[in-house]
């Protein structure tokens, strides 16, 4: 038995594996700026945040037709079942796509047929969260969110805001927000992950925005540390993505046991996993060997992920007494 986990922070469109990326190429006729899938894997290598966006829109644009947002949810679906996931909340990004040209309806039919694919086939519950593109204008994401939900308002479950942080403050989109708050959407926002401490509370207190994604800059100030344990406000840490990005150095100097000692609600997850070299399990793995973390550690974190996620009361039931039987049986992460 694999330690049953939570993903709630994971951009579908980040989990493209240059091997998907090829053959939806070859489907659509589009032509990808490489030769062949080593090469297109090996421009894996970012230096920053920045240069990851550019790779990771360029090779978004082999994602066209409601199948295409089918094939590469399922694909997401069964390699990270296979590491023991059991409820995801997918981001994804609707003006990455209708700026291309994407009718917005396959985008979101496209994701929910993948979603309900893993429910049936591997038993993973889900939900679906609307990212906003924070470098982009907040009319562009207001004439978003109203087109989404006259689409498919059954479909969507919350509202989330990424891309570029730098620059971009979740202030900026606070009638954004309200308007999804009015429409009784949830609300999650990226802050934190290169900005500062700053746009962790501007989410929370201008947003409203009930987890943070990443969060990892909060570390740095003892007052808002303390109000995350407080509050329990849970924190979506993607530590392999950290790395990857240059946020942290060395997984070894990641600050996720300083917010378990700090008591903060965090939780582990693999951001954009095809991009980052890893998917849920691998994050787990990864910080157990490189944090000495116990057993009883990675199940509180799998715990963590329970209570931070929006699985209904039963559901977060089923889940722990899952993690529960791991935790006996002493099994791998």
């Amino acid at each position: 038995m694999t330690l049953p986990k939570t993903e709630l922070h994971v951009h579908i469109e980040g989990t493209l594996e240059p091997e998907l990326a090829f053959a939806l190429a070859g489907r659509n006729r589009v032509d990808l700026p490489f030769p062949d899938v080593d090469a297109l894997r090996a421009a894996y290598d970012f230096d920053d945040l920045q240069s990851f966006l550019d790779l990771y829109y360029a090779t978004m644009a082999v994602l066209l037709t409601e199948r295409d947002f089918t094939d590469l949810t399922v694909a997401y679906l069964e390699r990270a079942a296979g590491q023991g996931l059991a409820h995801a909340e997918v981001f994804f990004d609707p003006q990455a796509h209708t700026s291309r040209g994407v009718d917005l309806a396959a985008v979101i039919d496209g994701i929910s047929a993948g979603l309900e694919i893993g429910r049936e086939r591997w038993g993973v519950s889900s939900a679906l969260i609307l990212c906003f593109l924070r470098n982009l204008p907040a009319e562009s994401a207001m004439q978003t969110l109203e087109q989404a939900m006259s689409i498919r308002a059954d479909a969507i479950d919350g509202v989330g805001l990424d891309s570029s942080e730098v620059g971009f403050p979740p202030s900026l989109f606070d009638a954004v927000f309200a308007r999804a708050a009015q429409l009784g959407l949830r609300k999650v926002a990226h802050a934190g992950e290169e900005a500062p401490p700053a746009y962790i509370l501007e989410a929370l207190d201008v947003l409203g925005v009930e987890r943070i994604d990443h969060g990892v800059q909060a570390v740095v100030d003892p007052a808002l540390l303390s109000r995350l344990a407080d509050e329990r406000t849970p924190l979506t840490v993607c530590p392999l993505s950290n790395v990857r990005l240059r946020v942290v150095d060395d997984l070894a100097q990641h600050p996720l046991r300083a917010f378990l000692e700090a008591g903060v609600l965090v939780t582990v997850n693999s951001d954009d996993p095809a991009y980052f070299g890893g998917y849920v399990g691998d994050n787990y793995v990864a910080v157990r060997d490189a944090l000495a973390l116990t057993d009883a550690q990675l199940a509180h974190l799998a715990r963590n992920g329970v209570e931070a996620s929006w699985a209904t009361a039963e559901r977060k039931a089923e889940l722990h007494a899952a993690i529960d039987a791991w935790e006996s049986d002493g099994r791998p992460a």
